[in-house]
Parts: structure tokens; C-alpha cells; sequence
């Protein structure tokens, strides 16, 4: 039977926190993205934005989908060759960016180059969640991770009144 949004929307952020991810961990990566660009920008505002972006249906699925691959990844028990391609992360498997776009998409086309940039320099959690130092596989988890905060910092971006006027 399918969930409701709310059961769904509790799933996400369970998932979150049981792979070790905070709202805050998340927040401070908008943080990271918009500084430069949002005068007088919070944490409150970040956080509010991240929390957001995780009422989305399509952003929770893709939480979902994404976090239970990993855990299977992890637990040895998918089928070769996608068992090595997710435990090794393999750089031209794809398809964990693929997931994180649908995320990034909810906001438009600002997601898309925040969330490349955030993917290329890796800061805050997208670091420890990128160093494959423990037994944990985040094949998805690190894309997804930077994809809401891409989404959350192109929602902050879209509600700027400073940027909204062509002519002024």
C-alpha cells in the first residue's frame, strides 16, 4: 500500500539520521552555497529551506530508493555486477547522479550548477560521506545529500527579491 506524504516525509528524515545525516549537516551546505550571494543569510534560513525540499514526494522517494540501495550494497546481497559498482562507487556508474537530479529539478535549473559544484568540491558532510574509510557504502547517499542542499540553496536563490528584478 502506498504511504502517505507524512509517512513518507518520516521515513526520509529516519533514513537521514540513521545514516548519520542531520538537517543541520544539510543546512550548512546551502549555507555554503548561498554566503556569497544572499546578504544577511542564516542558518535558520537554510534549515527552513532543507526542510522544504524534504516535504517534496519526488525528493522522499528518491531518499528512499537511494538510502535502501545502499543498505542492500552494504549487507552483500545484490546480484553482480551491481554489488561491486555500488560497495566501489564506481565512477562511471551514473545512475546515483541520475537519482540525485530528480531531486535538484524540484527548483529549477540554478539546482543543476549548485549541485555540480557542491558534487565537485565536496565540503562539510559530502567530505566524510565521500572518504570510504569505515564499512558504510553512500553511493547514493553523498549525491542525494548534495542534491537537497542544491535544491534548498536554489529555493533561497528563487525567493530573493534582490535577484528577481531584471531592471531596476
Amino acid at each position: 500500500m502506498v504511504k502517505s506524504s507524512s509517512e513518507l516525509h518520516q521515513r526520509a528524515l529516519a533514513l537521514l539520521q540513521d545514516r548519520g545525516v542531520e538537517i543541520d549537516d544539510i543546512a550548512e551546505l546551502v549555507l555554503f552555497l548561498q554566503k556569497e550571494y544572499v546578504e544577511d543569510i542564516s542558518m535558520d534560513l537554510c534549515r527552513e529551506n532543507v526542510q522544504s525540499v524534504l516535504t517534496k514526494r519526488e525528493v522522499q522517494n528518491a531518499v528512499i530508493t537511494g538510502i535502501e540501495l545502499d543498505v542492500l550494497a552494504e549487507k552483500g546481497i545484490l546480484s553482480q555486477p551491481l554489488q561491486d559498482i555500488l560497495v566501489n562507487d564506481e565512477g562511471l556508474y551514473g545512475i546515483d547522479e541520475i537519482l540525485a537530479l530528480s531531486i535538484v529539478n524540484v527548483y529549477g535549473s540554478i539546482g543543476f550548477t549548485n549541485y555540480g559544484y557542491i558534487d565537485k568540491v565536496k565540503p562539510g558532510i559530502l567530505k566524510r560521506l565521500n572518504d570510504k574509510t569505515d564499512e558504510h557504502c553512500h553511493t547514493f547517499l553523498d549525491d542525494i545529500v548534495g542534491a537537497i542542499a542544491a535544491a534548498a540553496a536554489s529555493r533561497i536563490a528563487h525567493d530573493d527579491p534582490n535577484k528577481s528584478e531584471i531592471m531596476k
